[in-house]
């Protein structure tokens, strides 16, 4: 089952983390279920870009970007070459650091 590092973030993972999912998982799917609430405003149906994250290891083990995805990124805040939706990034076997980037498009968010 592979790992994945989650860079410090302050508010998502202020220490960073660590979390096991199996392969077949989306990195989103896999944070979620983890605890560490990513944001992912069109319930990870591929229409927005605030789960954007940076895969800083592991990169080339993911599954192919489709047309949809890389359009969609280009929106993304501080895109960088290794972003991917993290609602559309499966896992494969190899483990992955991600780094979750400090702001998204999602300008007006609700804290209750």
């Amino acid at each position: 089952m592979p790992i994945i590092r989650i860079l410090p973030h302050p508010e998502y993972c202020p220490k960073g983390a660590e979390v096991k999912a199996p392969a077949g998982t989306s990195i989103c799917e896999a944070l979620l279920e983890n605890g560490i609430k990513i944001e992912h405003a069109c319930d990870m149906s591929c229409a927005c870009t605030t789960c954007h994250v940076v895969v800083r290891e592991g990169f080339k083990s993911l599954n192919e970007m489709d047309e949809n995805e890389e359009d969609l990124l280009d929106r993304a805040w501080g895109l960088e070459p290794n972003s991917r939706l993290s609602c559309q990034a499966i896992l494969a076997q190899e483990d992955l650091t991600v780094e979750i980037p400090k702001y998204s498009i999602n300008h007006a968010k609700e804290i209750h």
